[in-house]
């Protein structure tokens, strides 16, 4: 007897940027569990090599790169799609955090920031937008941050390019509409990336404290996050697009 699973991938070909760790790894896990092919990007081989043995099924393809080198995106995306076939769904998980108060900030930080935050994910979309790269109902998801909707002390340039993720898919989903190609964001709060584990685990016990009771359902895990990108590409929200689901335990309600 079939069993009926909107959220199935089964047959999708995807592309995951940042890979290699947190949110972007356990993406890529689930997405793979879902029966889809998925093509790893991550600047570390090694470590795209570990999600990799993770992963369930076959025909996956790591992919090396460093989306700061902007002109180095469009062969990517080219060989990607040479490899593996045109794709049906990209999710952009990398990024980097810069911590410093405005005063501080120069503008090559906040060009570092904007390149694998936002600028990289918006190449991609660039040569995805090519029938030939992505085919007709594809999904794009873009990971960007409650930085994006809320105030939070020194990360100015962080929250600037997460808000640039939310203000674009808007845009780009009613371009992209016309190929029946479905663009959104996923904003998460504080999520127990090994990334954030460690940074938790400098501050003292008072600051950690204050972190985790802001969240009334807790801090978030990677697979929150991975589940929700699961949802938006699959046929289960083939009528969302254009919108930013905010994932944070209830931090923004408050």
């Amino acid at each position: 007897m079939n069993t009926f699973n909107p959220f199935s991938l089964s047959g999708k070909k995807i592309l995951i940027t940042g890979a290699s760790s947190g949110i972007g790894r356990q993406c890529a896990i689930n997405c793979s569990k879902m029966g889809a092919v998925v093509a790893l990007v991550g600047r570390d081989e090694k470590r795209l090599q570990e999600t990799l043995v993770q992963m369930e099924g076959d025909g996956h393809l790591i992919c090396p790169a460093d989306l700061t080198i902007l002109e180095s995106i469009k062969p990517l995306v080219q060989d990607i799609a040479s490899k593996i076939g045109s794709l049906d769904g990209f999710i952009h998980s990398a990024g980097i955090e810069k911590t410093l108060p405005v005063k501080s900030l120069k503008p090559s930080d906040y060009e570092e920031i904007f390149k694998v935050n936002a600028l990289s994910a918006f190449e991609i979309v660039r040569y995805l937008s090519s029938s030939k790269n992505l085919n007709q109902g594809g999904s794009i998801v873009l990971i960007s941050s409650i930085t994006s909707v809320i105030g939070r002390v020194g990360v100015s340039a962080y929250a600037a390019s997460k808000g640039a993720i939310v203000s674009a898919v808007k845009t780009m989903a009613l371009e992209l509409a016309k190929r029946n190609v479905r663009v959104n964001a996923v904003s998460p709060g504080t999520v127990l990336t090994p990334l954030m584990q460690s940074y938790l685990s400098q501050i003292s016990e008072e600051e950690r404290q204050k972190r985790v009771e802001g969240f009334p359902l807790g801090l978030g895990e990677p697979a929150d996050v991975a589940n929700a990108c699961i949802y938006l590409l699959s046929e289960a929200s083939r009528w969302v697009t254009g919108q930013n689901i905010v994932i944070d335990g209830g931090y923004t309600v408050q």
